[in-house]
């Protein structure tokens, strides 16, 4: 397996996992609560930030926009999305905010042009959503900007999977089991599918993208080995917005990443021996 360098982290076997704080759309177009939701992720302990760049109008259909839902921003679908999307001078101030700060950030983008656009910010690498996996023209141009990506592979089967791969190509690529359900149930989560992600991309470090409720069981994707986690965050899951009902808060999030960081030391090299420490429980508790 070839690990693959996003920005000054190495993701593959053998390496920390890989923690990522998703922002998303949770910043509910408020660019004072996306900088909370960014000091929440260095709280917790994340190695990254991420959010979603779409252009409304190519992304989704008139039809789709013009659907009636009442949102802070209108009564419309198309209300709601624009509403949501940050333009230059808030991208600008995330960007100097986390710079700031210290921490990484990136993002899912969604169609050709949030990927010339976020490409200004000379990202350490991208995530390309499930909902694009099937796109091939976004993933070549994608791959275009040369940076590593991370793709995730909520609704999709093996097949879809083995083309996307193809299309992209092996190198500097990670994939990311998830299933793309806001929250999953525990038994749509099947974990299992990292290690048939391992066996058929063998080359290729294999992570997860949670939006399940709870916490135990994306410790047990890193333990199944996924060599990078993403779990969406939110300051109140009781929050307006399709995404934080699935979200983490901080305080919980903070406890996921000490509880990786915790099991990663357990884990240990899988080398049976006797340490130093046992020797005087052994002339203490042995017979023979």
């Amino acid at each position: 397996m070839n690990p693959v360098k996003i920005g000054d982290f190495w993701v593959g076997d053998g390496y920390p996992c890989f923690i990522v704080a998703e922002i998303g759309i949770n910043h509910n177009g408020e660019v004072e609560l996306a900088k909370k939701l960014i000091d929440a992720t260095i709280f917790a302990g994340c190695n990254a930030v991420k959010f979603q760049k779409r252009t409304v109008d190519v992304v989704y259909t008139a039809e789709e926009l013009a659907k009636p839902r009442e949102n802070p921003f209108g009564l419309t679908n198309g209300d709601l999305k624009r509403g949501l999307e940050f333009g230059q001078e808030q991208y600008e101030e995330i960007d100097k905010y986390c710079k700031s700060k210290g921490i990484m950030w990136f993002v899912s983008c969604w169609d050709e042009a949030s990927v010339d656009f976020i490409d200004q910010f000379n990202p350490s690498c991208y995530k390309i959503a499930s909902a694009s996996l099937t796109d091939d023209e976004l993933l070549r141009y994608h791959r275009k900007k040369g940076k590593p990506i991370i793709l995730s592979t909520g609704m999709s089967d093996l097949p879809m999977i083995r083309h996307a791969v193809e299309v992209l190509g092996e190198s500097d690529l990670i994939i990311a089991h998830c299933t793309s359900t806001y929250p999953s149930k525990s038994e749509e989560l099947n974990l299992k599918c990292i290690k048939t992600l391992k066996e058929e991309f063998g080359g290729v470090p294999i992570g997860y993208s949670g939006h399940e409720a709870g916490l135990a069981t994306t410790v047990a994707a890193m333990v199944m080995g996924a060599c990078m986690v993403e779990r969406h965050i939110t300051l109140d899951r009781s929050m307006w917005g399709s995404d934080h009902a699935a979200s983490v808060e901080p305080q919980g999030m903070r406890i996921l990443v000490q509880n990786i960081r915790e099991i990663e030391k357990a884990l240990g090299d899988g080398e049976i021996k006797i340490y130093e420490s046992e020797i005087p429980i052994i002339k203490k508790l042995r017979r023979k």
